[in-house]
């Protein structure tokens, strides 16, 4: 993706099984779970950059002694700040007690940080100030150990209005308006009653109260509390948590939206956003990682036993499709097969775009990120540039010569590396003509490479979602090249609708596809589409979540994906730039067929998997025809 989108958050997790003095034994320090932790969320910052997060429990630790630690930092490089700080007071801590830094009896009582459970979090902000407030993990502290919760997860719920209601209804105050902190009090208000249920039922027995806090924890039910605070939860969410006691929980929403993995031996359970982490953090096959279901928890108690249990019935899977196109690492064997299929499944119709003229076509890439998908659209290139060899030697009927067959073997894709990202400028000039100068070098050219006004540029991309990097900057500085064409190609189909489970896509008129679809309303004298639209909306303002239908989708309604394609182009081609400009999208057929395990296409498609979806599809149509700016859920 050529702009910048923010989007899901990454968790990470690790809880040891043994003593730290195991650690120590065996991998030579005890500082084994901690530099796994390191590790875990070194190989997700691509999942967050504006803030990170550690807690660390230290399991039955005497009264009086801390038993949970937190650092948390919004600084430009916060994982690497918060053990750096870690780190630091270990060296000191070293240098002044020698020998005795090393023993783990010694460093659980005496170090921050020495402890046998970890929650990391990486954060990217979908919504509110980079405040340190805004970044998990977060923290509900009490007295009793079982009472104290911590939690961290990737996640956006759509209906926090009614989740915040709830709160104030049960007599709680809460301390923000966000579906972080609602999360947070609705688990730890069924936390703070699992507990007084269970000090009630030990009481009647005659147990003393300090005899009552240890049962408790043996025997908190974390099934119950996870199932009645995520019953009336809409959105998706990969959360993991801490209860201060040692029971340490992952659990996932029942669409299967937001991804969440983990990995368990006798000595280690392991949780992470992303799969191939997991592998090359422990150093394991593909197989030993474990997806969490959808609707399920993987709970380790605090004597070490492992439960998976059902929180919530799960529903028909959606796992988020974007995870596959862009966001997560292209390393996961499934993922990078799928990103290459995004890529060859395109690769019929671009070579239709050019005519089949290889001689006068460069294929090429833009950015990065992109590179898998054009590989697959290269190999697809070439399985049809076979087909096209066997069909002009066919043609030739006899009349072969080895000049010729020569002449037709020796034809190839012609691909050169186009566009480079040079640096990262920061856009610090003010008014809006020097930002855009600015935006128009954040790529560089390959000179020397096209032959001027005679050859196609073919350019894949990830995704185009606002296409404002389109215009401003790629397509200015490819029109440098003097190419007769430039076909700017998306892996992912045109982005529609607002996305409201973790990634930043809430407005409307953001979208260049529904800036497309309007002007072609416009165009053709179908205001009154729009109209409409914004009434129907309107009048399903105060209904229930469950009964609003999405409305917007009568936007696009009147015409053809080819058509907003073709809208698309003219409104992104910037008015100095000479060459033909063509957008081309892959089809929602192919997207579904490249990732069949994974249909979250809401943002493509409209068909939200949960009711609060279409209520924030509706409430954005509404501020953007108000010309209000808000938050639409």
């Amino acid at each position: 993706m050529s702009e910048q989108i923010k989007h899901e958050c990454g968790i990470a997790m690790i809880r040891l099984l043994k003593p730290l003095e195991f650690y120590k034994e065996k991998y030579g320090t005890w500082l084994y779970g901690l530099n796994k932790l390191y590790l875990l969320m070194e190989k997700q910052h691509n999942r967050g950059q504006d803030g990170a997060g550690l807690v660390s429990l230290k399991i039955d630790n005497r009264p009086g002694e801390e038993y949970l630690d937190r650092m948390r930092s919004i600084k430009s490089n916060p994982i690497q700040d918060i053990f750096d700080h870690v780190y630091k007071t270990y060296r000191k801590a070293e240098n002044k007690k020698g020998e005795k830094f090393f023993d783990p009896t010694w460093a659980k009582e005496h170090l921050p940080f020495a402890a046998e459970a970890y929650l990391g979090h990486l954060r990217y902000g979908t919504f509110g100030r980079n405040s340190i407030e805004f970044v998990h993990p977060v923290m509900r502290q009490n007295n009793w150990r079982s009472r104290n919760l911590v939690l961290a997860g990737n996640f956006n719920l759509t209906n926090t209005d009614e989740l915040f209601e709830r709160l104030v209804e049960l007599g709680q105050h809460p301390s923000a308006y966000t579906d972080t902190v609602t999360a947070l009090e609705k688990v730890g208000h069924f936390l703070d009653m699992e507990n007084e249920l269970k000090f009630r039922q030990y009481k009647n027995e005659g147990i003393s109260n300090k005899d009552i806090s240890p049962k408790i924890e043996d025997n908190l039910d974390i099934q119950k509390v996870l199932e009645n605070a995520s019953r009336d939860w809409d959105g998706g969410y990969a959360m993991a948590g801490m209860i201060g006691h040692g029971d340490v929980f992952v659990t996932r929403d029942p669409w299967g939206i937001r991804p969440a993995f983990y990995y368990q031996d006798d000595e280690v359970v392991v949780v992470a956003s992303e799969r191939p982490v997991i592998q090359t953090v422990m150093n394991i096959k593909i197989e030993d990682v474990k997806e969490v279901n959808p609707g399920e928890a993987v709970i380790v108690k605090k004597n070490g036993t492992i439960e998976n249990k059902i929180i919530r019935v799960p529903h028909e899977r959606k796992a988020c499709s974007f995870e596959r196109i862009y966001f997560s690492r292209g390393s996961d064997k499934d993922i990078y097969k799928e990103r290459k299929n995004l890529g060859r499944f395109l690769a019929p119709i671009i070579l239709e775009k050019v005519d089949y003229n290889f001689a006068d076509t460069v294929f090429s890439f833009i950015p990065n990120t992109a590179e898998t998908s054009f590989y697959g659209m290269m190999e697809g290139v070439r399985e049809h540039l076979l087909d096209w060899k066997k069909k002009k030697i066919k043609d030739l009927n006899g009349n072969l010569t080895e000049e010729k067959i020569a002449e037709i073997i020796a034809v190839e894709p012609r691909m050169e590396k186009i566009a480079i990202k040079d640096v990262k400028l920061r856009t610090f000039i003010a008014d809006d003509s020097g930002r855009n100068d600015l935006v128009a070098h954040v790529y560089d050219v390959t000179y020397g490479v096209v032959k001027n006004d005679k050859d196609t540029l073919v350019i894949i991309d990830d995704s185009i979602v606002r296409g404002t990097t389109l215009k401003e900057s790629i397509l200015r500085i490819l029109d440098r090249l003097n190419p007769k064409k430039i076909i700017i190609v998306s892996s992912a189909p045109q982005i529609r609708y607002p996305d409201c489970y973790g990634i930043d896509m809430a407005q409307l008129d953001k979208f260049a596809a529904f800036n497309a679809a309007i002007e072609l309303l416009i165009d053709t004298g179908q205001e009154k589409v729009i109209e409409n639209v914004y009434r129907k909306c309107n009048e399903q303002r105060n209904l229930p979540k469950e009964e609003i239908v999405n409305y917007v989708r009568e936007i696009y309604r009147p015409f053809t994906p080819e058509q907003i394609s073709t809208k698309i182009s003219e409104l992104l081609k910037p008015e100095d730039c000479e060459a033909e400009v063509e957008l081309v999208y892959q089809t929602i057929e192919n997207l579904h067929k490249a990732s069949p395990d994974h249909t979250g296409d809401w943002y493509f498609t409209g068909d939200y998997p949960t009711p609060g979806g279409n209520k924030v599809v509706n409430t954005s149509f509404i501020l953007y025809y108000e010309g209000t700016e808000g938050r639409a859920y």
